[in-house]
């Protein structure tokens, strides 16, 4: 084998191994029962997050996400932080569920929703009828638009 190519097979190992090792070191704000994007808190549990949701007659808004997704955390540094954002945010149950949780429950509403790729919210009822569905980002006037499509929809129901 050329120098070359020894040279080339260690950048390409070198590279891969920076790759798996940033993505699996990323820092996650989380504890048992709440994970914290930009200046909210949402539940990660499935089944408190519901009987809230029934309890306080509210809707539940489903943020999909991931530790290396970029646009999550555009999501943490643009929309989470927007005063308009939160206000409407506070009309919601919020659940976050890692797309690589491989728990049951966050399996389950995976698939329910077809949540492939993050980030993607899913504004639902308690019994889980989908409201409203954003797929990948949106910019947070947009943003503030499918909540309050959401909200609209729920208060009519």
């Amino acid at each position: 084998m050329t120098p070359r190519k020894i040279l080339t097979i260690v950048l390409v190992i070198t590279a891969l191994g920076i790759g798996y090792y940033s993505m699996n070191t990323a820092s996650v704000l989380s504890d048992e029962s709440y994970t914290y994007h930009g200046d909210t808190t949402w539940k990660t549990d499935v089944d408190t997050a519901m009987e809230t949701a029934v309890a306080e007659d509210k809707p539940v808004l489903v943020y999909f996400w991931t530790t290396w997704c970029t646009y999550c955390e555009d999501y943490n540094k643009n929309a989470y932080v927007d005063p308009d954002v939160n206000d409407r945010l506070d009309d919601f149950v919020l659940l976050a569920v890692n797309l690589d949780d491989s728990s049951p429950e966050a399996k389950d509403l995976q698939q329910r929703y077809n949540a492939n790729y993050p980030p993607q919210h899913v504004a639902i009822t308690p019994d889980g009828e989908l409201l409203v569905e954003i797929n990948g980002y949106a910019e947070t006037n947009s943003f503030i638009a499918y909540l309050d499509e959401a909200q609209s929809k729920w208060e009519s129901r």
